[in-house]
């Protein structure tokens, strides 16, 4: 079994305040496969991500979709890598802006059935969950059963851009209301973490991208956005 020493990276990434067909243009980027729809799960309150806690649905080809659990704040030094299952569990280390924090996710690949089951209501979120993640939320996070009234937001159709030399990745996520949100992350070691932004603040900095003001993570923007 993997242990999380074994399973950590970096990821920084820096949110991007211009059109979309700008930042696009303006850095070359080329689309890496197609859009995909992607949900969130919560309640109205956002009970979970107050609790530092996301659950994310990823569509895929073919109707399969990626469950997957992400809790920030955790120590991958410490974390008991009998939890973390192989090819399911990783720990990283994920930069907005200025700041960093630990993130444990959790994935479970749903096949088309199950997927379409849980989108349409005829299964629950607590019925598709694996038991890694289901006794992460209960024995570490203290979060189950989830509280009532969670249920999936979205659909955001995101589409997955690459510069030309292949270092950094661009996301571009529409939600349903027309809103737009853009981020350029990079992936690297932990020490790199200065390095990598600066190269991304160079980068976005020479191709006159705006960077936004608040550099805070867009992940609950997105939510409430989605509440609307």
């Amino acid at each position: 079994m993997s242990s999380p020493t074994q399973r950590q990276g970096r990821k920084s990434q820096i949110g991007l305040c211009a059109p979309a067909d700008h930042i696009v243009h303006a850095l070359d980027a080329r689309p890496r496969g197609r859009p995909i729809d992607v949900w969130q799960f919560d309640d109205a309150a956002l009970t979970l991500a107050a609790r530092g806690v996301r659950l994310r649905l990823r569509v895929t080809e073919g109707g399969r979709s990626e469950l997957t659990l992400k809790v920030a704040d955790q120590d991958c030094k410490r974390l008991d890598a009998s939890i973390l299952r192989r090819g399911e569990g990783k720990c990283e280390y994920d930069a907005y802006g200025a700041g960093m924090t630990r993130t444990v996710s959790l994935t479970r690949r749903l096949n088309a059935k199950s997927t379409s089951d849980l989108l349409a209501g005829r299964e629950r979120l607590q019925q598709v969950l694996s038991p890694s993640q289901i006794g992460y939320l209960r024995d570490v996070r203290g979060i189950w059963p989830l509280p009532p009234g969670v249920g999936r937001l979205g659909p955001m159709r995101v589409q997955l851009y690459r510069t030309p030399d292949g270092r950094h990745d661009i996301d571009i996520s529409e939600l349903p209301g027309g809103e737009r949100y853009a981020e350029i992350s990079g992936k690297g070691q932990v020490a790199d973490v200065d390095r990598l932004r600066q190269e991304m603040m160079g980068a976005v900095t020479r191709a006159g991208v705006e960077v936004c003001a608040d550099q805070s993570s867009q992940a609950v923007n997105k939510l409430r956005a989605l509440q609307k």
